[in-house]
């Protein structure tokens, strides 16, 4: 299987299956002499991690991560960062019945026909828990990038949006809810609305805003390699993720050049950011802000119809332990992969200056 590690300079490979012994990961490329806070590493495993609350998966996991090398008396030695989280509470007889059907929407069927076999326990290698390994990876370029700060948060859970303009927002309040969203009038409906879901056997899916502060001008490669677009793979290479817009973003498609244009101040800023901080694929200063749409989740506690190996039309219904909407656990995890892309681009543009 190929894919299974992003970016160039800060590179990360992750290994492991949701129901195996373990899953993991190899940060290489990190730089040499940072201090890491190994206890905020463990403080944004836990802010992915199943259990932590009524709406999501009740899989207990404690996601502890053992770190193996490239750490030195607390600080990290430019050699490559081995990491190991365990897995603890597996219950993969819960998926003996789907181990010959395809479940809708999922990854079984083009697995099986791309690779021909498929590990059927909880999803496999195609499992969100795979997500765990980018949030320590994530933990160890935010505090390469302690300047930059990354603000993810939830901004919609099916049709009910949190009505706010971003610089009305109170980023402290984030973690103040399960759902994660930093409006609580916004939080309360969104959390029980959740709870409906989750008591008719259904899924639902939202949307994650994602907020870049006090981002460096000049990051991003023209032409192919533009800011944007590796922000784009970055989250669309999320499990359940269906789209990704920033700035203006389609809404943009409805004003007039002269109503989009962001006009400079004297210093290089502008009095508007419809950009979202990024121009012609580099970072220009400004904040950078996106979107990132999720689906609802694919395994549903309620009958449908599908099809097995044999291309049998048979009946199935979800078992175990699943998420009723993923966006909540779904914001560190955009957080990690939107710093892996700057700690890369930040290091491709030491690398290109002499």
């Amino acid at each position: 299987m190929a894919g299974n590690s992003f970016g160039k300079l800060f590179k990360l490979t992750t290994f492991g299956e949701s129901h195996g012994q373990a899953i993991g990961g190899i940060i290489d490329g990190c730089p040499a002499g940072i201090k890491l806070d190994l206890e905020k590493i463990q403080t944004e495993l836990n802010r992915r991690k199943p259990g932590q609350s009524a709406i999501v998966t009740q899989r207990k996991e404690p996601d502890t991560v053992e770190f193996y090398s490239g750490i030195f008396e607390g600080e990290t030695t430019g050699t490559p960062i081995g990491f190991v989280i365990k897995n603890a509470n597996q219950k993969s007889k819960d998926y003996s019945h789907i181990k010959d059907t395809y479940r809708p929407s999922h990854a079984d069927y083009t697995y099986d026909e791309k690779y021909g076999v498929r590990d059927y326990r909880g999803g496999g290698r195609s499992s969100a828990r795979e997500t765990a390994c980018r949030v320590v990876a994530g933990a160890v370029a935010k505090q390469f990038l302690k300047d930059i700060q990354f603000n993810a948060y939830t901004a919609s859970v099916g049709k009910i949006e949190l009505d706010k303009n971003i610089k009305e927002l109170d980023f402290s309040l984030i973690e103040t809810n399960a759902v994660r969203c930093p409006d609580p009038a916004s939080a309360e409906k969104m959390e029980d609305y959740i709870k409906q879901i989750r008591k008719e056997g259904d899924t639902v899916g939202g949307t994650v805003q994602c907020v870049i502060r006090n981002m460096p001008k000049g990051l991003g490669e023209p032409v192919f390699d533009k800011l944007h677009a590796e922000l784009g793979k970055a989250m669309l290479s999320i499990n359940a993720v269906k789209g990704f817009e920033y700035g203006s973003g389609f809404e943009g498609t409805k004003m007039k050049g002269s109503e989009h244009n962001d006009l400079f101040n004297e210093d290089g800023s502008t009095k508007t950011n419809l950009s979202g901080g990024i121009q012609g694929g580099i970072s220009n200063g400004m904040d950078i802000y996106f979107n990132v749409a999720f689906k609802p989740v694919a395994t549903i506690m309620q009958k449908q119809e599908t099809i097995n190996k044999q291309g049998e039309n048979v009946e199935m219904q979800g078992k175990g332990r699943h998420d009723p909407c993923v966006v909540p656990r779904a914001v560190p995890i955009v957080e990690a992969m939107a710093a892996l892309v700057i700690a890369d681009y930040l290091l491709q543009n030491k690398s290109s200056k002499i």
